[in-house]
């Protein structure tokens, strides 16, 4: 099961404890009641109206904890999905009254005298109270309500509407008041005679329906504003509504339906804006059909969730927005949240969950406490305190900062903060010191910011807190140990000025710990200098071709008439060159029949360089998309494309799990796959990411440029993994079965039509499609004029459909692709990665 699949119990669990429940029909009419244990049925079983309590089984929510319940929660009135074994309620009416656990037994649903449907409870004396009621018949005059009330009828709609009527008017109606749940049929927006507008809260926890910490409204001018209600109110979403733009709030969500095969034709969307009212509304096309709602999450994100009967669970087919972390606060203070699909919080150092029973089921808003209180005194004046700063890299800056001006350096700007009590962090960037009081929300693991001073965060801690043992550790020196490490120290020393001198006598790279060979035939790297290699490639004038890293050269070696590609890197300034020497070494060592060998390196002053073995037959683009003038171009057969894919998975796969260390390409695309005389590929430039330092801002420019292979992480700022290699492994592979870019509005290869065509579908999407309809043999390259098997056609193709899945737990591993690629295992039809899908329906063209 997959982190898309919601599991049982994470989204809406509220277990209902049904003694002897019974189902009274889908109406109530004045004279009856409704009690605990009973419920409505809509007309076709798709929802029930009744009495829930939320459960608790041994601290998590099961499907078989119906019995099981909380003893002091309360009882809620509310509907929810009849069919579905995981609990999900999309109504509730007394969210903030629960009734009291000693009060259920007396507790009823009923139409009252005045014609309002409410919730009452029985005390002694014959003496009722009323929880929650509609409120409809406060300005009726008495007839009215005595009339009301013989012909009133509360009806449970098939589309999980609850409405009172009165002789087929409608008094009331759930879906006008929706908590945290928007139904398909229910109208979500504002009336402008009466200025009543929708609005979704969301709820406090998993077992708490009460009002949560953030809401989405359809205001006017605004459009749907998406904040957190928590003061100070902030608003972090927004999306301008009009009627030239419709569909704004779900801008991707009918190209994603429709594109799913599971929801195809299963959702209509549509947006009205007249004088009355402005409002949106999704219409299920057949009642009878999957369940899907939409949810104004816990975390702060809005959510359009389907069931899927195959998993039996709720699964997330769309997010906004689309990063967890982006809602304000969503870890609750003194919190850090990294990324997808879920929010992942932690407690920031030396902090413990001030609630853990709360965090369990994902209310965060009290966040994390001290382990130990901050010392800090006021003397005369004078704050003193014996407090200390603990660096946290790698974090987007909470909001809220105050600047200093006048803290000129670091050191002031940590007097700043510690001269102030309730100070609790400061950074001092760019000259800027900037401190925060009280505290600490939206702190966001920003993977990609250099673990650098440039950029951290220094938190207040106790000085016990990071000193634990610092009195206990202190006793007299070791006079033994102390000599011991004077000598060490001294040898060493005089070993480092030695080995300076060697170094300066011979002006070159020392050779790695491998043996130095001219030809490398042993397998030694070879330690160039920078003047052979410029010899070598007659001053670099030959070029065969360029990337993210660097360009490529050819050369020719004077003592050996062996030919080479010399690549220069041109961010070499931000690897050192101990850090240079050490990638390289490893990368050396690297042998394997479906990765470039890696023959020498030059690494003298500001110059790095890496020179390979020459593979003759050039790289694999120039074979799939360059065409002659004549407009023929070398056609891969259908034979030489099946083994390059498998040649490239098998290269990939020892890269990420065969190696000492997992290396991740960071940029697979066909000018990265060179082909030997025989067509065997080899894959170029691994273990370059590490080589020009772990500061990928400058190569992401230039990957930003190669559309169509980068991984959706390269875009969010998450941690990078070896999934982002599966992914633009995944792009490739459809390349290599249509022989175009999937990123090129390409002319038809129908050289018989002068027209081209030069507006085509997106071609990933294209292919998914295809994949899903059975046309698969469409996709093929035409120039292949049909000589190809289909059934490994069709194996590639959900390889790829199944790399370039959005979320990357959904891919394979390379192994995984290895296998399936061998024919040792089958897999089924992947589905339609949403965000291509929207992206591409979304804008309309080509991309």
């Amino acid at each position: 099961m997959t982190p898309l699949h919601i599991l049982p119990g994470l989204l809406l669990l509220l277990t209902p404890r049904c003694s002897s429940a019974a189902a009274n029909g889908d109406k109530l009419t004045a004279g009856q009641a409704l009690a605990v244990g009973s419920k409505l049925v809509s007309r076709n079983g798709k929802f029930a109206l009744g009495f829930f309590q939320p459960a608790v089984a041994a601290g998590s929510i099961s499907k078989s904890s119906h019995n099981v319940t909380s003893p002091s929660s309360g009882w809620y009135l509310g509907i929810w999905f009849n069919k579905i074994p995981v609990f999900t309620t999309v109504w509730v009416a007394n969210r903030e009254e629960p009734i009291v656990h000693h009060n259920f037994n007396l507790t009823q649903l009923k139409i009252a005298s005045d014609g309002n449907l409410v919730i009452v409870v029985n005390h002694a004396g014959n003496t009722e109270s009323v929880v929650w009621s509609t409120h409809i018949a406060n300005n009726m005059t008495q007839t009215s309500k005595k009339n009301t009330l013989t012909t009133s009828v509360a009806l449970l709609l098939n589309n999980g509407n609850l409405a009172l009527t009165s002789e087929q008017k409608v008094l009331w109606q759930s879906f006008d008041y929706p908590i945290d749940v928007v139904l398909p049929g229910s109208k979500f927006g504002r009336n402008k005679i009466t200025s009543f507008s929708s609005q979704l809260i969301s709820k406090k926890s998993l077992i708490d329906p009460g009002l949560g910490s953030y809401s989405l409204d359809l205001e006017d001018i605004k459009g749907f504003v998406l904040k957190r209600r928590k003061n100070p109110s902030i608003v972090y979403w927004l999306y301008e509504s009009s009627t030239t733009s419709a569909m704004n709030l779900f801008p991707l969500a009918q190209a994603l339906l429709d594109l799913n095969p599971q929801t195809k034709g299963l959702l209509n969307i549509t947006y009205v804006d007249n004088n009355q009212e402005e409002y949106y509304m999704g219409t299920l096309r057949d009642e009878s059909s999957a369940s899907i709602f939409g949810l104004l999450d816990i975390s702060g994100q809005i959510k359009m969730n389907l069931w899927s009967q195959a998993s039996q669970s709720w699964q997330t087919i769309y997010a906004q927005p689309d990063d967890p972390c982006d809602p304000p606060a969503t870890c609750g203070p003194f919190t850090i949240c990294s990324g997808k699909p879920h929010p992942s919080c932690d407690c920031m150092e030396n902090f413990s969950q001030k609630s853990p029973h709360d965090w369990e089921f994902d209310d965060r808003t009290e966040g994390c406490i001290r382990n130990t209180p901050l010392h800090c005194t006021h003397e005369i004046n004078m704050t003193s305190s014996t407090d200390i700063f603990h660096p946290t890299a790698q974090v987007q800056y909470p909001y809220n900062s105050q600047n200093i001006v006048s803290a000129t350096t670091q050191r002031k700007c940590e007097e700043v903060c510690l001269s102030s009590c309730s100070c609790t962090a400061y950074s001092y960037n760019d000259r800027r010191c900037s401190v925060w009081n009280g505290e600490l929300l939206n702190v966001i693991l920003a993977k990609g910011i250099d673990n650098t001073g440039d950029h951290v965060l220094y938190l207040r801690l106790a000085a016990k807190d990071l000193l634990p043992s610092l009195r206990k550790n202190k006793r007299k020196p070791n006079v033994g140990v102390v000599i011991a490490s004077s000598i060490i120290g001294f040898g060493l020393l005089m070993f480092m000025l030695l080995l300076l001198i060697w170094r300066n006598k011979f002006k070159r790279c020392s050779f790695l710990s491998i043996s130095y060979d001219n030809q490398g035939s042993s397998g030694g790297i070879i330690a160039f200098r920078y003047t052979d290699l410029v010899r070598a490639t007659k001053n670099f004038s030959e070029k065969l071709g360029g990337g993210g890293f660097g360009s490529v050269y050819r050369g020719l070696l004077s003592d050996s008439e062996t030919s080479v590609a010399v690549k220069r890197l041109d961010v070499a300034h931000q690897a050192g060159e101990k850090q240079f020497r050490a990638e390289v070494s490893s990368i050396g060592l690297i042998q394997h029949i479906n990765l470039v060998k890696l023959i020498g390196f030059c690494c003298e002053g500001d110059h790095r360089l890496l020179v390979y073995e020459h593979i003759v037959n050039g790289s694999l683009d120039s074979h799939l998309f360059k065409v002659s003038n004549n407009g023929d171009a070398a056609t891969l057969n259908w034979n030489n494309r099946y083994q390059i894919t498998l040649g490239v998975a098998r290269g990939l796969y020892y890269l990420h799990q065969s190696c000492r260390e997992c290396i991740i390409h960071c940029d697979i695309k066909p000018e990265n796959i060179l082909v030997d005389g025989s067509f065997l590929p080899k894959v170029a430039d691994f273990g370059l990411a590490a080589c020009v330092g772990r500061d990928f801002s400058r190569i992401l420019t230039s990957f930003r440029g190669t559309i169509g292979y980068l991984a959706p992480e390269w875009l969010s700022g998450v941690a990078i993994t070896p999934k982002v290699d599966v992914y633009a492994f995944g792009m490739v592979l459809l390349e290599i079965i249509s022989g175009r870019r999937n990123s090129a509005h390409e002319t038809s290869y129908n050289t018989s039509n002068n027209s081209s065509n030069q507006h085509v579908e997106y071609f990933p999407v294209q292919a998914i499609s295809k994949l899903h309809s059975g046309d698969v043999k469409s996709l093929v390259d035409p120039r292949l004029n049909g000589e190809f098997s289909l059934e490994e056609v069709e194996r590639v193709c959900k390889v790829a459909c199944w790399c370039i899945q959005d979320n990357e737990f959904d891919r394979p591993t390379m192994g995984e692709v290895v296998r399936v690629l061998e024919g040792l295992h089958e897999i089924d039809v992947p589905s339609m990665p949403r965000l291509l899908a929207a992206i591409t329906k979304q804008s309309g063209v080509a991309m």
